[in-house]
């Protein structure tokens, strides 16, 4: 059974032969799990309104590439949100894709974000809660990828520190990082500004996130 899928990813043009055992741990059971809790109504609210804020400080986008989109949900609330976008996704759990491929009209690359290689370039970059799960040594590659995807926007939603630290993440070590994302990335490129940032607060009565520290960053072309 094992050689079967491993034959029906190579014909996908699927690698998993990871890099870190950090996409390892997102690729197997632990995110085949982590789609089951993470989706509903109250999600869907709660994105919504998060989703609504973000785009409030950009001008109109086109398209819009997830990196890290596991199932969609937040996709789906940009093709809500903006008629006729044009969608894309990077997701590293073969389940989770098989999702977001059934969801229909998303462009769907079933890898690990750190195999992914720029093909062309999106109105908006958008990631939310995945850098923190990323070995930090291959945060630069991951940046660069970003970076050169982004046609205008880069938006960054993650749990947020001044400085590097670890934190054991549902019993496991070695799994979520905390640190200036959107901070490395503006001093990595000279040519990004910030736009806006905030915080989205799981106690907010009505659009709870995870508490997240959201930015957003432009290119200016300079």
């Amino acid at each position: 059974m094992c050689g079967r899928k491993n034959s029906e990813n190579e014909e996908r043009g699927v690698s998993r032969n990871f890099k870190t055992e950090q996409e390892q741990f997102w690729a197997g059971d632990f995110g085949n799990e982590y789609i089951e809790r993470n989706q509903g109504a109250a999600v869907d609210a709660a994105n919504l309104g998060f989703t609504s804020r973000i785009l409030s400080c950009m001008q109109p986008v086109k398209s819009v590439i997830e990196f890290g989109a596991n199932i969609g949900l937040n996709l789906k609330v940009f093709r809500a949100l903006v008629p006729g976008v044009e969608l894309s996704a990077i997701e590293i759990n073969l389940k989770a894709a098989e999702e977001l491929q059934r969801m229909g009209g998303i462009k769907v690359y079933p890898q690990s974000i750190l195999d992914f290689q720029p093909d062309y370039q999106r109105d908006l970059v958008f990631i939310k809660g995945v850098l923190i799960h990323i070995n930090p040594d291959s945060l630069p590659d991951v940046y660069d990828s970003m970076y050169k995807t982004a046609r205008r926007y880069i938006c960054l939603a993650e749990y947020y520190n001044p400085v590097p630290v670890e934190l054991t993440y549902r019993g496991n070590t070695g799994k979520l990082f905390k640190r200036d994302f959107a901070g490395e990335m503006l001093e990595r490129y000279p040519d990004l500004r910030l736009v806006d940032y905030g915080f989205a607060y799981r106690r907010d009565v009505q659009f709870p996130q995870d508490d997240l520290t959201w930015f957003v960053l432009e290119k200016t072309g300079q």
